[in-house]
């Protein structure tokens, strides 16, 4: 398999990062994860737009969005992919230089890597629903930028596996914020809901499509908190994101989410969501 790095597409098993560089040391460094469909990239702009806001939110001196465009077509075909559904992950870092927590010198090149795989969300995933748990929200405060310091997310899904559930969903003061890897929404009387966005979780570019794709259906939304107090009483949940795409949540907690089953409103916004990835 051939990846991106620092310039050149080589095999990965040829890759070698500095034991200095920032990302090994502090995680200091951004991320993204980038889907493309039948070799098409789906919200291309809009994920290399918060790459470079995450960036900038770090002070790192990073590709530019067409470079970063550049790097993930030519991936797909370098590796043959081109006609296929991929993800793409792409990371930059502060580069390497000795350990201070200070930042490097000015001029200290980042360092810059990416990598293809095929994927697919798993389709019995996406029809029968998935659990989740809740779990208390411990990152800091800055979850809008997209950094690769995802510890307390490790642990947290960790959590979840161990549980038997596909996710964990944060709790932040009463309020169910997102998942560890993904956005979260809950139907009540027919109005999805989704956290607004704020320092305190990522902006999905996935959510912004669940939420373009309510308005275009004349499905009533709010981004509003949505208190662990009140969640018994939703008639649906989901989760939204890159890799999950638009996932029932159908037991929570070990509870089960309305019937138990994928409601009505999770089935539309699947549809849609899969005429829109197939668009052309």
């Amino acid at each position: 398999m051939l990846v991106y790095f620092n310039g050149n597409f080589v095999l990965k098993e040829e890759v070698k990062i500095s034991p200095d560089d920032r990302g090994f040391l502090f995680a200091d460094g951004a991320y993204e994860v980038i889907r493309a469909y039948a070799g098409r990239l789906f919200q291309a702009d809009a994920h290399f737009r918060r790459m470079q806001r995450s960036l900038r939110e770090l002070r790192i001196e990073g590709p530019d969005a067409e470079t970063l465009r550049t790097i993930a077509e030519t991936l797909m075909q370098a590796n043959d992919l081109e006609n296929g559904d991929v993800a793409i992950y792409m990371q930059v870092t502060r580069g390497a230089a000795p350990r201070a927590h200070a930042f490097p010198r000015p001029g200290t090149p980042p360092t810059v890597y990416a990598s293809i795989s095929s994927f697919q969300t798993p389709p019995e995933k996406l029809e029968r629903g998935v659990s989740a748990i809740l779990v208390p929200d411990i990152r800091w405060v800055r979850c809008d930028i997209k950094a690769v310091a995802l510890l307390p997310n490790v642990l947290a899904n960790q959590q979840a596996r161990e549980n038997g559930a596909e996710e964990a969903v944060f709790v932040r003061d009463g309020a169910l914020t997102e998942g560890s890897h993904s956005n979260f929404c809950a139907v009540f009387g027919g109005e999805l809901v989704t956290y607004p966005r704020a320092h305190y979780i990522l902006a999905g570019v996935t959510r912004e499509v669940v939420l373009d794709l309510c308005r275009e259906l004349g499905i009533p939304c709010s981004e509003f908190p949505i208190f662990a107090s009140q969640v018994k009483d939703a008639d649906e949940m989901m989760i939204v994101g890159t890799t999950v795409e638009v996932m029932p949540v159908v037991q929570l907690d070990g509870w089960p989410v309305g019937d138990g089953k994928p409601g009505p409103i999770t089935r539309r916004l699947q549809q849609a969501f899969r005429a829109l990835v197939h668009q052309r």
